[in-house]
C-alpha cells in the first residue's frame, strides 16, 4: 500500500532522485598498464616471494616435531612434544598473520586463546591438544607449503619472463656483441636454428613481453587470493567464536540501548509530565483556598489548571508513543510509518508491500528506525521531498528511507546514524549509507524476519 504526503514519486530498488555525481579520480592510463607499477601489485609478489622460504620453515617444523611427538607416543615424552609442536604453529601463524597484515591488508583477528581450566603443565598440554584452533594451525603449515612452491613458480616466470621480453630491444645487442650469434635464440637443432634479430621478431617479442606483463599482476592477484581464504579460514578465531564475540557484544549494546532508554524516560517524565503536575497541583491548592474569598480569581486559576492538564496529557501521549506507539500494535507498520510521515517537515511518499506483519520486536525496531531517519530528514537534510519503502525478501525485512536534499550524511562521524547502526547490529541488522555531499541521500536497513 502506498501512502503519499506531499508530492514523493519514484519506485523501490534505487534512488527516486538520482543526479548525475561527481565522477571518481581518473587515471590517465588504464588499469591493465597501471597494474605492473602500482604498490599494490609489488607488495603480493613480496608476499609470494617470501611465501617460499616461510613455507619451508613452517613446513619442516611441523612435519618434524609431529612425527617425533607421533613416534614418541608410546612414552610419555610424546605428548609435550606434540603439545610443543601445536604450539609453535601458533607461534608462526601470528607471523604468517602479521606478513597478510603488512602486504596483503589482510585484517585477521587474533584466534581464541587457549582455555586452561586448571594450573599446570598437564592443563595447558591439554587444553593446546584439544584447542581446534592449534590444529588449524598445523593445517596451515601442512597445505601451505605445497601452495607456496606453485605460487612461487608461477609469479616468479611469468613475472621475469614478461620483464626479460618486453625489455629485449634494449638488451639484443649483448648476443651478437658478446655472445658471437645474431639474437636470442627461438629453436636450434642440427640442421637450423631460428634466431630473434630483425627488427619485426624484436617487436613481436617485446609485444608478448608486454601481455606477459600485464597479465602478471592479475595472476599473482589470483594467487594471493587463496592465501587470503587460508590464512582467513585457518589462522582467524573460528566462526563459532567469532559469533560468540558478537552476541557478547551485541548483547552489551542491547543493554546498554535499554539503559538509556528508561534513562531517557525518566528524564521527560521528571522535566516535563512530572513538573507540570506538581504545578497543577500549587495551583489547585491555591484556586481552593481563594474559592471562598475570589471565586472569579479561582475560576481563572482552576481554568489554566485545566489547559495544563491538557498540555500534560499531551506529554504523556507522546512519551508513550516514544515507548510503543499504539496505532503500531493495532494496525501495523503501514499505518505506523504513516503518521510518522505526517509530522516530518518534508512531504514523504510511504510504500509499505507486507502480506504479513513481522514479530513485534523487529516491527518495533524498524518503525524506530523510520522515525528516527525522518527526524533527520526534517533537521538536516534542507529536502523538498522523501520516501519510505519497506518490503520483505525472504527472511530479511527491507528498509529505504531517501531524500533529495544536500547529502553528507557519514555513520562515522559520531552522528545518530552510529547509534542505530549499533541497534540494528544487535539484531543480526545492516545499516547502509549512500549519501554523496551534493545528494542525494539513500539509507537503507536490512533487518532479520521473524514472524
Amino acid at each position: 500500500m502506498a501512502t503519499e504526503y506531499g508530492h514523493g514519486y519514484g519506485h523501490r530498488g534505487g534512488s527516486r532522485f538520482d543526479e548525475a555525481g561527481a565522477a571518481g579520480p581518473r587515471h590517465r592510463l588504464p588499469a591493465p598498464l597501471r597494474a605492473p607499477f602500482e604498490a599494490r601489485t609489488w607488495r603480493e609478489f613480496g608476499y609470494v616471494l617470501l611465501g617460499l622460504p616461510l613455507g619451508i620453515l613452517l613446513f619442516t617444523f611441523a612435519v618434524t616435531m609431529v612425527s617425533l611427538g607421533a613416534g614418541l607416543l608410546i612414552t610419555f615424552l610424546g605428548v609435550p612434544v606434540l603439545a610443543a609442536a601445536l604450539a609453535g604453529c601458533r607461534g608462526l601463524g601470528s607471523l604468517e598473520r602479521a606478513r597478510a597484515r603488512a602486504l596483503l591488508g589482510v585484517e585477521v583477528a587474533e584466534p581464541e586463546p587457549l582455555r586452561v581450566q586448571k594450573h599446570g603443565a598437564m592443563a595447558w598440554m591439554g587444553a593446546v591438544l584439544k584447542s581446534g584452533t592449534s590444529w588449524r594451525h598445523l593445517l596451515y603449515a601442512v597445505v601451505q607449503f605445497p601452495w607456496s612452491v606453485f605460487s612461487f613458480v608461477v609469479a616468479v616466470t611469468f613475472w621475469v619472463y614478461g620483464w626479460a621480453l618486453l625489455t629485449y630491444p634494449l638488451w639484443f645487442w649483448v648476443f651478437p656483441m658478446y655472445g658471437g650469434q645474431d639474437g636470442l635464440q627461438l629453436y636450434g637443432d642440427s640442421t637450423h636454428s631460428i634466431y630473434l634479430d630483425n627488427p619485426f621478431e624484436i617487436t613481436v617479442t617485446a609485444l608478448v613481453g608486454l601481455l606477459f606483463t600485464m597479465a602478471t599482476p592479475w595472476i599473482v592477484r589470483a594467487l594471493t587470493t587463496v592465501d587470503r581464504v587460508m590464512v582467513t579460514g585457518l589462522l582467524g578465531p573460528s566462526r563459532l567464536a567469532t559469533r560468540v564475540v558478537e552476541l557478547e557484544s551485541d548483547r552489551g549494546v542491547v543493554v546498554d540501548t535499554a539503559a538509556a532508554d528508561l534513562r531517557r524516560i525518566e528524564r521527560d517524565l521528571h522535566d516535563g509530565a512530572q513538573a507540570r503536575l506538581v504545578a497543577l497541583a500549587m495551583d489547585l491548592g491555591l484556586a481552593k483556598e481563594k474559592l471562598a474569598e475570589d471565586p472569579e480569581a479561582a475560576a481563572r486559576m482552576v481554568d489554566e489548571a485545566h489547559g495544563e492538564v491538557k498540555t500534560a496529557l499531551q506529554e504523556l501521549r507522546d512519551l508513550a508513543r516514544g515507548i510503543h506507539p499504539a496505532v503500531l500494535t493495532d494496525r501495523g507498520l503501514d499505518a505506523a510509518l504513516s503518521a510518522v510521515a505526517s509530522r516530518c517537515t518534508v512531504p514523504v511518499q510511504v510504500e509499505v508491500d507486507l502480506a504479513v506483519r513481522p514479530a513485534p520486536a523487529i516491527e518495533g525496531i524498524a518503525y524506530f528506525t523510520v522515525s528516527e531517519l525522518l527526524q533527520n530528514i526534517s533537521k538536516h537534510s534542507r529536502a523538498t521531498r522523501a520516501t519510505v519503502d519497506v518490503w520483505r525478501v525472504e527472511n530479511r525485512l527491507m528498509i529505504q528511507v531517501g531524500d533529495n536534499g544536500v547529502g553528507g550524511a557519514d555513520v562515522t562521524e559520531g552522528s545518530g546514524l552510529a547509534g542505530l547502526t549499533e541497534r540494528l547490529d544487535a539484531v543480526d541488522g545492516i545499516l547502509v549509507v549512500d549519501s554523496p555531499p551534493a545528494g542525494p541521500t539513500r539509507i537503507t536497513a536490512e533487518l532479520p524476519w521473524r514472524g
